[in-house]
């Protein structure tokens, strides 16, 4: 089985070297790159191509936030991780706003950054259990409706198409998983939306996490 092909980005030289070794003590995963800005991991990323970027936040010539927008732009498939000591809710928004896939504190154990890759490489969506309960607990009390209660008033496959995207998955691929048009998600996403007042994505993965979707990937 070919391992997951992994393209490190972070400023600091021994954050990146402890981890290399991390990553490539597992033996279904391997460093192919590295970059100390965020320009140099956008270039290197498209020469690349990794399965997935270790993306950290705060680095020179383009901070994290910004990298992870341009290179989801020129490379839509590639799956980014932001790796950050930030814990507040609005560096959470961006970076999902920008594209990333996953949000995990360089404070955790080790072995959430790995769950992390993993889950992300297979197509969902990772957020740190260290700060999922703050966000949730921020946004129960933001938003009322977004519950168990506004849950069942979902349609089956309402819910699973919501849960897909939450998931990281586009309408096309959650319409061949579910053997149905494009068309009939973006139906079945638009009704879900209207019916618990969603506008945005971020909004379905806020869903989620109170749900425990993200939990289940």
């Amino acid at each position: 089985m070919s391992k997951l092909r992994i393209l490190l980005a972070d400023d600091h030289e021994m954050v990146r070297a402890g981890l290399k070794m991390l990553v490539n003590m597992q033996s279904d995963m391997e460093v192919v790159g590295e970059a100390g800005d965020g320009r140099t991991a956008v270039a290197r990323a498209q020469e690349l191509r990794p399965d997935v970027v270790i993306m950290d936040v705060s680095m020179p010539q383009m901070n994290g936030l910004k990298a992870t927008a341009k290179l989801k732009q020129l490379v839509p498939s590639i799956k980014i991780l932001t790796l950050t000591r930030h814990t507040e809710d609005s560096y959470l928004q961006e970076l999902l706003r920008a594209g990333a896939s996953g949000y995990v504190l360089k404070q955790s154990i080790a072995s959430e950054l790995l769950q992390a890759i993993r889950a992300i490489a297979s197509g969902g969506n990772y957020l740190d259990s260290a700060i999922t309960k703050t966000v949730v607990g921020r946004y129960r009390r933001k938003t009322a409706p977004v519950g168990t209660q506004a849950s069942q008033t979902l349609t089956e496959r309402e819910t699973e198409v919501l849960r897909q995207i939450a998931w990281g998955y586009s309408n096309k691929e959650i319409a061949a998983r579910l053997s149905v048009s494009v068309k009939t998600v973006e139906a079945h996403k638009a009704n879900a939306m209207k019916r618990l007042d969603m506008r945005s994505r971020i909004d379905i993965v806020r869903f989620a996490l109170l749900q425990g979707w993200l939990q289940e990937t």
